[in-house]
């Protein structure tokens, strides 16, 4: 790790705590995951002369958004571009970067964070891994992918204003999500279920708010170069301009398994405090993997919460 101007002169607080043998190094804080909410707290803590170190395993979900339209400040950018950016503000306040995939996290001495390569040791660790969403495989999916194939309301429903859309969903939330859409954003909308699900209140519902239903599973998205409309495995063909996908999701929180933290909702989310700290101790979790809005300003702000606390915590060390 490259160290900062600003640390030259200064002990890191880490010294007060014993590096246990085996350990590549020791830092303030050890963040995983470099999405909005872990670059910010990176970020913070380097402007406080904390060591901070960011783990990374060079994916998430952040990265795939071709259009965030509604962060402060900024007109529009990809999340890519964001993320690179951020990295580099990091890095610039002396954090460190690392690509590598994290095992596990277990408590010993503050914790102890495994990944493929190394081991590492922290008073403080925050998670930030996110989201994967659950997309089945689709043809053609990825030529239309964050350009009019999209699976966020929040972030990408103003991009659908006034087209034809279809909604491709696994459950009665897609019902929620055409009613919604309906009000915000478009009136010509089709849902598409699997046989069985909509429910015949839920059928009347759509029927009387004029949004087409249909039953059974995409196969394929059509068009060239744009999309023009979504084929069924019945062989139906559904025109539309933009479609948006609602098959949920699952938390990228494997490497937490071994600790014992309290969890709410059917995807099990890590519940935390107003400062973002979970059940365990002095590890924070921001971002999607909490319940709550998963946007990435959000995830930023949480972030700066949970790093100023930490900054305040280590001042009491």
């Amino acid at each position: 790790m490259q160290e900062s101007p600003y640390l030259e002169g200064r002990e890191s607080l880490v010294g007060k705590f014993r590096k246990p043998t085996g350990m590549s190094a020791s830092y303030d804080c050890i963040i995983i995951g470099a999405g909005p909410g872990g670059l910010q707290a990176a970020i913070h803590l380097g402007r406080y002369h904390r060591r901070a170190l960011v783990l990374d395993h060079g994916s998430g979900r952040t990265r795939h958004a071709l259009h965030i339209e509604n962060y402060l400040g900024i007109t529009a950018i990809s999340g890519k571009n964001l993320v690179d950016i951020g990295t580099e503000q990091l890095k610039a306040f002396g954090g460190g970067f690392r690509h590598e995939n994290v095992e596990s996290v277990t408590v010993a001495n503050g914790f102890v964070v495994t990944t493929d390569k190394e081991r590492y040791q922290a008073p403080f660790v925050i998670a930030s891994t996110g989201v994967t969403e659950k997309i089945p495989f689709i043809a053609r999916m990825n030529r239309f992918f964050g350009r009019s194939v999209y699976t966020c309301i929040d972030c990408d429903g103003y991009r659908t204003m006034g087209k034809k859309v279809v909604i491709l969903a696994d459950s009665v939330e897609g019902v929620r999500l055409a009613l919604g859409m309906k009000q915000m954003f478009t009136p010509e909308i089709t849902v598409v279920l699997p046989e069985g699900v909509l429910p015949a209140d839920f059928a009347e519902l759509l029927a009387e708010e004029g949004i087409t239903a249909r039953a059974g599973t995409p196969q394929e998205f059509l068009g060239e170069p744009g999309l023009t409309g979504v084929r069924l495995h019945s062989g139906e063909e559904i025109p539309c301009e933009a479609a948006m996908l609602n098959y949920g999701y699952t938390l990228n929180d494997g490497y937490l398994a071994g600790l014992d933290l309290a969890r709410e909702g059917n995807r099990a989310e890590i519940v935390t405090s107003h400062v973002h700290e979970t059940s365990v101790r002095n590890l924070f979790a921001v971002g999607a993997l909490r319940p709550g809005n998963p946007q990435a300003i959000i995830a930023a702000g949480q972030g700066c919460q949970a790093a100023i606390e930490i900054n305040r915590r280590l001042l009491e060390i």
